[in-house]
């Protein structure tokens, strides 16, 4: 460590074959000199190929489960750090059955704290706005560090309790944690059962997208590219104990979004298809990433929402082989929901 900068030389990325965890996977490999273990268990939403080019002798993958406590200690004396993305993520899977998203989200992220407290490890814990719940589609606020936690669905509910046990395991044992809370993400490698992917796939293939409820419950979007410096700049510079904030003021409405789509089809905005609400939806998110700029010093470089969206879109034409296995059973699945 030099001048109060963690120089880590090899870290373990829990979840590096999901979407965000392989693009900071590959963020890392491409603008550090730090090497990677890839932890991930490989579910639906875990694929190897997302970290496929990347050089053997800077990242492994290891096929496991953070639940397996042998398995983390076979890991841990290799690595300075841990990056724990891995988790159950998607908020209508989580309503159709919780119990998968307590295992992982919960019990996996106690699995780690106790892994990085036996080894004396540091971990950053990657975590979500929607642990803050919502806010009125008019109110000027914003969430910050301070906002008080309020999850309203069982996604938001089991990351707002791994947040908690970061924090316990700081306190009580003194491990060496920081946490992130970040906005939706939008980029390459990204499910098809997510809101951006969905559409674009969805218009790749003549199918009109679907939009939920009355279409303005509000995101605040970031390009994974961005999240992945902030996660690193926290990681090497952040101080230990503290939430930071990540977000690059990309408030938009899910009919915005989709309208932004539409057009880069060269579609009318209002080919689209209605259907009913998710259970419970949040209206708005919003972040203050202040903190995280004030004292890390940290910018995001996509700033541009259109031409983000418009590279997300051609990266979908180019890599349909990708996502395709998993499009006929994604949508078999909405349709059984009605939506």
């Amino acid at each position: 460590m030099a001048d109060g900068v963690f120089e880590p030389r090899r870290i373990i990325v829990t979840g590096g074959c999901g979407f965000i965890g392989s693009n900071f996977t590959r963020w890392v490999v491409e603008s550090t000199d730090c090497d990677v273990v890839v932890l991930d268990k490989l579910t639906y939403a875990g694929n190897p190929e997302n970290i496929a080019g990347l050089p053997d002798d800077r990242v492994r993958l290891v096929v496991g489960d953070i639940c397996d406590a042998d398995l983390l200690d076979e890991l841990m004396p290799e690595a300075d750090a841990v990056v724990h993305f891995a988790a159950e993520s998607h908020n209508d899977n989580s309503i159709a059955g919780p119990e998968p998203f307590l295992r992982t989200n919960v019990e996996g992220t106690y699995r780690l704290l106790e892994a990085c407290r036996r080894h004396g490890k540091r971990l950053h814990h990657v975590s979500t706005d929607e642990v803050y719940g919502d806010l009125a589609l008019d109110d000027p606020a914003r969430f910050t560090e301070e906002t008080p936690y309020r999850p309203s669905s069982p996604y938001s509910s089991t990351k707002a309790a791994s947040d908690m046990l970061v924090r316990a395991w700081h306190r009580t044992y003194r491990v060496p944690a920081t946490i992130s809370n970040c906005s939706n993400n939008y980029g390459p490698c990204q499910h098809v059962e997510k809101f951006i992917p969905r559409q674009v796939t969805n218009l790749i293939d003549g199918v009109r997208p679907k939009l939920y409820g009355d279409g303005m419950n509000v995101r605040d979007w970031i390009h994974a590219e961005d999240h992945s410096s902030a996660v690193w700049a926290i990681l090497t510079r952040g101080r230990v104990g503290e939430t930071y904030l990540i977000g690059a003021d990309g408030e938009r409405s899910n009919i915005d979004v989709l309208r932004e789509v539409l057009r880069a089809f060269g579609r009318d905005e209002g080919d689209f298809d209605w259907v009913r609400d998710r259970p419970g939806h949040d209206r708005r998110y919003a972040i203050d990433s202040s903190k995280l700029r004030a004292e890390l010093g940290w910018r995001p470089r996509h700033t541009d929402f259109a031409e983000g969206l418009a590279e997300v879109i051609e990266w979908y034409r180019d890599n349909e082989a990708w996502w395709r296995p998993a499009k006929g059973a994604t949508e078999a699945k909405y349709r059984a929901q009605g939506q």
